[in-house]
């Protein structure tokens, strides 16, 4: 016998299976007793790896936002412009036609920034700078509205007194025993969070450079996470696994792309409507509502309840402008609940209220603002993923898989009959 067979015979010992097992749950058990006794120095490993990593994170997260303009670019414009001058297919035509429509992708991106930017310092910068010239205008307003409401109602005059006095205590006493005390550490707060915005945003810039290069060579990247998933899965799995990649890819850009989409049509209408109707700071209240609109379900609230306070405030001697813009966002909304988002998104996620709210919540408490806008796709990935696996379960044991099978249901007999019950709810 050779030492080839030799070295096939140790490879197939089973005495070699159950070492190399009981390594592995050795090795598993270390992993796991470190990772529950030295969490905070994990995390902290963890941490400074993602601070490294962040740059290119913020790369492929651009390139991945900004790949259906490449495409629309690439196949709407630059592919059909090649053919009508009849430049044959070919991989030197391919090279070209990325490289213009990478041009014309970041060349879309400075413009929007910038049509960004030259709104918020032309319309919202001035807005914001009248605010806070005219502070003390606005609380003169609102201490006179207060005080012809205590002439009006003369029974109220003794509990506003009260309130006054009690709330100048709190203040006065909040000023003096704690903030004094916490400039210091507000400047150096201040200061640090400057320091982070500056450095977040140097390391967005090299991400964007990053973005181009992962753009310029996506279907490689793409090709080589493919054949990852194949080397290290069984075939149908690994399918399994591209599959349900490509649903969250859909998922996720379909809600994204069209939450903007419809964001940015509701801020358009906003703006229409608050200068038809003459509310104060029509820019930027309608910049305030479409930006909180892209957040589901609670955007709106989020928006124009400080929206609604600043018009008040304004001029709350005439109550009534505040009134006719709460009435004009709610009548706004409803036309986006009903209509534009419907018409925009469709059913893209394929969840109910309830579960919306619940994606909201639960990633909103994880994440705070971007977990709220991202919650609604994310949960929409898992309830489907949890969807497959339910109905997969029930499918091999020869169940029924329409939820309106178990509405009312009482039991599975072991004949498999549903047996209802129609008196219970």
């Amino acid at each position: 016998m050779d030492r080839g067979d030799d070295v096939k015979k140790i490879m197939n010992s089973s005495y070699l299976k159950w070492g190399v097992t009981a390594f592995a749950v050795i090795a598993g058990s270390i992993c796991f007793f470190y990772l529950i006794f030295h969490a905070s120095t994990l995390g902290a490993a963890m941490g400074k790896f993602l601070r490294l990593l962040m740059p290119i994170l913020f790369g492929f997260g651009i390139a991945y936002l900004l790949t259906p303009v490449l495409n629309f670019t690439e196949q709407r414009i630059l592919s059909p412009l090649a053919d009508k001058i009849k430049i044959r297919e070919s991989s030197k035509r391919n090279r070209i036609v990325r490289g213009i429509g990478i041009i014309l992708t970041c060349c879309f991106v400075v413009a929007v920034v910038y049509l960004i930017f030259a709104m918020l310092i032309s319309q919202i910068v001035p807005s914001i700078r009248n605010i806070a010239s005219n502070a003390d205008a606005y609380i003169e307003n609102l201490v006179e509205w207060v005080q012809s409401l205590i002439k009006e109602n003369p029974s109220f005059s003794g509990y506003a007194n009260e309130l006054f006095q009690e709330c100048s205590s709190e203040l006065e006493n909040w000023f003096n025993d704690t903030a004094l005390d916490k400039i210091g550490a507000l400047i150096k707060m201040l200061s640090f969070g400057i320091f982070n915005t500056m450095n977040v945003l140097w390391k967005f810039i090299v991400g964007f450079v990053i973005s181009i290069y992962v753009l310029a060579s996506k279907e490689r990247f793409a090709g080589q996470a493919k054949k990852i998933t194949y080397a290290v899965f069984e075939r149908d799995t690994a399918s399994a696994v591209i599959r349900n990649f490509r649903f969250t890819h859909k998922t996720f850009i379909g809600f994204m792309s069209g939450k903007i989409l419809d964001s940015f049509i509701i801020g358009v209408l906003c703006f229409a409507g608050t200068s038809i109707i003459g509310t104060p700071y029509a820019a930027l209240v309608s910049v305030v509502i479409g930006v909180t609109n892209v957040i589901p379900f609670f955007g709106p609230f989020i928006g124009a309840i400080p929206c609604g306070i600043l018009v008040f405030v304004v001029d709350p001697m005439h109550p009534l402008n505040c009134l006719y813009f709460v009435l004009f966002i709610f009548v706004l909304q409803q036309f986006d609940g009903n209509i534009l988002g419907p018409k925009i998104l469709g059913d893209s996620t394929g969840l109910s209220g309830f579960w919306v709210i619940f994606a909201i919540t639960l990633f909103g408490g994880l994440l705070g603002v971007p977990g709220m806008i991202i919650g609604v796709p994310v949960f929409a990935v898992i309830y489907a993923a949890v969807r497959t696996l339910v109905n997969s379960a029930l499918g091999n044991k020869k169940m029924a898989q329409e939820t309106e099978k178990y509405v009312q249901l009482d039991y599975v007999g072991s004949d498999g009959v549903y047996h209802q019950n129609m008196g219970r709810r």
